[in-house]
């Protein structure tokens, strides 16, 4: 009798939590693009915002000439007029050099295509910053 009973207290539990994670909000893989139903929650967590940013057709919008993790779960096609996004901490171990490319790209290259995002008032200063927690996610 003992053993049955623990069977089902275990049993409920595991179909408690589970039954919470079915309406839980889903997170974002780090690394990769956030769905749309992420960003539509107003994440809190900085590099899932950035990926929000990043991928919004009127703000970032970086998957129109770059590609990245995720994006092959989407319908969007991925640009290819910049490089991809891959093992960008190790491409940019400087943090605070990323910040700068994706701030204004133009300092570095003058006849970068790259908009300047924070110069131009395309993002904001937080938003750069989150930009680049995501950015460095990949």
């Amino acid at each position: 009798m003992r053993k049955t009973a623990n069977i089902l207290v275990g049993a409920s539990a595991l179909a408690l939590l589970l039954g919470g994670l079915a309406f839980a909000p889903q997170a974002s893989a780090v690394g990769e693009m956030p769905s749309k139903k992420v960003c539509k929650s107003k994440p809190k967590d900085p590099v899932v915002a950035g990926g929000c940013i990043a991928t919004d057709r009127k703000k970032g919008n970086c998957q129109a000439c770059h590609t990245f993790k995720g994006l092959e779960k989407t319908r969007l096609q991925a640009g290819n007029i910049g490089p991809p996004l891959v093992a960008m901490k190790q491409r940019f171990p400087n943090k605070a050099k990323l910040r700068a490319q994706i701030a204004d790209a133009t300092q570095f290259n003058p006849t970068s295509l790259m908009p300047p995002f924070e110069r131009h008032g395309i993002l904001t200063k937080e938003e750069v910053d989150k930009v680049v927690e995501f950015v460095l996610s990949l």
